[in-house]
């Protein structure tokens, strides 16, 4: 354990002040992540240094298409999430369930130079419940010239956030819907925080999006209309969209995405977006990066694979115009 940041005691409670829930924890109970512990009057956070998950992952699994395609990341992931999504995939993770091995902060470079890789992403479950110890990894990292990738929900408050951006170099956030009446019924959150943590990230690491559909609670053409709106307003027509396929899990018995859903969704996003991509499911449409300028392949891929095919550096080969594209 160690004591946690961004919290304040109050009578024999603390009130955690990391994301927008602001959990007033009684001695001896944990907020809603589960994950951060009220004892003795002194929030810990107790996953630090818990590793459940160390993998090396394709980047385009995060999913991250335009940041250094074709290369292999180093993930970690722990215990421990802020969201109660009836839908979640790795909920087994999310309420703590995992067991863990030990792992500290002046470790993760060696794996990373161990497994080959140009950085680490913090994943697999919510990074920032795991924050204490992914700010000091991602500081450590950073000094040493390797990338910090976060795939977050975004559902975290300013002065956090504006703590460890600085050493952030990408973020997939879920944008799981526009609506709020859809966080009420199913992740117990509130989106506004989620779209701030978009403009604000933004504005210094490279950001990538993601749009679970699920039938009958997000897949109406207003809301992909709503959510291109956004996107293309506040973060930008280049920011990358994945809209990803939702499969029965954890409290969800719904039948899967149809792809027609997921085509119907791209096509509709494809009227304010460059760059909008189908995941979960095998579309020939929605995976290869072509460049929205002359049409020409810039990016081949089949399945997590990548393979650059249409780029000189990080211009289209054949227009000239800006990819977009980190390599």
């Amino acid at each position: 354990m160690k004591e946690a940041l961004f919290w304040r005691k109050e009578g024999e409670r603390v009130r955690c002040e990391l994301c927008p829930h602001y959990c007033l924890i009684p001695d001896g109970k944990t907020g809603r992540c589960r994950v951060r512990m009220n004892e003795g009057g002194i929030l810990y956070s107790i996953n630090y240094g818990k590793v459940v998950s160390v993998a090396l992952d394709p980047i385009e699994k995060k999913p991250l298409y335009h940041f250094h395609p074709g290369k292999a990341i180093l993930s970690l992931g722990t215990n421990g999430c802020n969201f109660g999504c009836r839908f979640c995939q790795n909920w087994e993770l999310a309420e703590a369930r995992m067991p863990t091995d030990d792992i500290h902060p002046a470790d993760v470079p060696a794996l990373v130079k161990r497994a080959r890789s140009f950085g680490v992403a913090y994943t697999y479950n919510e990074p920032f419940m795991w924050y204490e110890f992914v700010l000091e990894t991602a500081r450590l990292c950073h000094a040493l010239g390797l990338k910090n990738v976060l795939v977050t929900n975004g559902y975290v408050n300013h002065e956090p956030l504006e703590e460890i951006l600085p050493y952030i170099d990408a973020l997939n956030i879920d944008i799981k819907s526009m609506r709020q009446d859809f966080h009420d019924k199913l992740t117990g959150g509130k989106v506004d925080p989620v779209l701030e943590t978009c403009r604000r990230a933004v504005k210094d690491a490279h950001v990538e999006v993601t749009n679970l559909i699920i039938p009958g609670y997000n897949d109406s053409p207003d809301q992909f209309e709503e959510l291109a709106n956004w996107v293309a307003d506040n973060l930008g027509a280049d920011v990358p969209a994945h809209l990803s396929a939702y499969f029965p899990r954890h409290k969800m018995t719904e039948p899967p995405t149809p792809l027609s859903t997921l085509s119907a969704a791209k096509s509709i996003l494809d009227r304010r977006l460059h760059f909008v991509y189908i995941g979960n499911a095998a579309s020939p449409e929605g995976s290869d990066t072509k460049c929205p300028k002359c049409g020409n392949l810039l990016v081949e891929r089949v399945g997590y694979h990548s393979r650059v095919v249409g780029l000189e550096g990080t211009i289209c080969a054949n227009c000239k115009s800006d990819s977009h594209i980190i390599l």
